[in-house]
């Protein structure tokens, strides 16, 4: 009886983040209720395929891909004079990126891509994944605590989880969100000045992963979105893992900054006509079509 009750406290203690940041980012762009409870439901779920693939390691350790950055701890990474990091712990919070934020992603793939009809829905449907996941996230933690410390112990982790580790989930999802957008909707002539603004990084992975200018711009926007959320993911975990406590409001501030530029910046490529809206750039890799709603069905060349 204990445990139920421990159990219906977190989740709904969880439900509370999710409420009030849900409502922050579902009033800027309002989507059909099915679709936000299939992607939120998606997101809340990608959790337990990481819970279960952990589980696996006491039977197959050679999985742990957290072994592979064990290897790696004597060799130190200094960050600063002062600072100073393991190498085997700069990789584990990058695998710990990549794990979740493709899990985000493919919450996002659940929808189908066809239901994109412009950038917004892109930005809302990562955001709503990444509530969904960390609800899910929070609820375990709660319940972790709670039955191991008490409720008395609880405060702290709730105010923290609630307000820096949900809205960094966003933050994360929010930007890839916004890349995943400009993937599919971005006009020739926003491709062009993207391109022409590549920095080095983005020309080496260009060429790493062998992405044709012809074929995969939205392979490549999309590729550069996963990586620039693992690696605010990674940074974020590394300011917890040194107790850098003081860095880590600064930089969810700059999060939310950066997210609300990237809404202002979709709204003036719409203003400019920069941005497609009800037709992908780029044929659905299932149907073969552009896009495919509400009739509109664009055979590809």
């Amino acid at each position: 009886m204990t445990q139920t009750v421990q159990l219906i406290g977190s989740i709904l203690l969880s439900l509370i983040p999710v409420c009030i940041w849900g409502y922050i980012y579902y009033k800027k762009n309002p989507e059909s209720r099915h679709l936000v409870a299939l992607t939120f439901i998606a997101g809340a779920l990608a959790v337990f395929p990481i819970l279960i693939y952990k589980y696996l390691w006491t039977f197959f350790p050679w999985i742990n891909a957290f072994t592979f950055a064990d290897k790696y701890k004597d060799h130190v990474f200094a960050i600063t004079e002062l600072i100073s990091l393991p190498l085997s712990v700069i990789l584990t919070f990058m695998i710990v990126g990549i794990i979740e934020e493709t899990m985000k992603m493919f919450s996002v793939k659940i929808v189908d891509d066809d239901e994109f009809k412009h950038i917004d829905d892109a930005i809302e449907f990562f955001i709503l994944a990444a509530l969904g996941f960390s609800f899910t996230e929070n609820i375990l933690y709660f319940y972790n605590i709670w039955n191991s410390n008490g409720a008395d112990n609880l405060l702290l982790p709730f105010i923290f989880r609630s307000t820096f580790s949900t809205f960094a989930h966003i933050m994360f999802s929010g930007i890839f969100g916004y890349f995943y957008g400009v993937a599919h909707f971005a006009k020739p002539i926003l491709q062009e000045e993207i391109r022409a603004k590549r920095h080095l990084w983005t020309i080496w992975l260009h060429k790493l992963f062998g992405l044709r200018k012809y074929k995969m711009f939205h392979e490549e926007k999309i590729l550069e979105g996963l990586i620039v959320a693992i690696g605010l993911h990674a940074v974020f975990n590394i300011f917890l893992e040194l107790d850098m406590i003081i860095m880590v409001a600064p930089f969810l501030i700059a999060g939310y900054i950066t997210l609300n530029h990237l809404f202002v910046m979709k709204e003036t490529h719409k203003n400019y006509g920069k941005l497609l809206v009800g037709v992908r750039n780029h044929p659905h890799p299932k149907s073969g079509v552009y896009f495919v709603h509400k009739g509109i069905n664009e055979k590809t060349a």
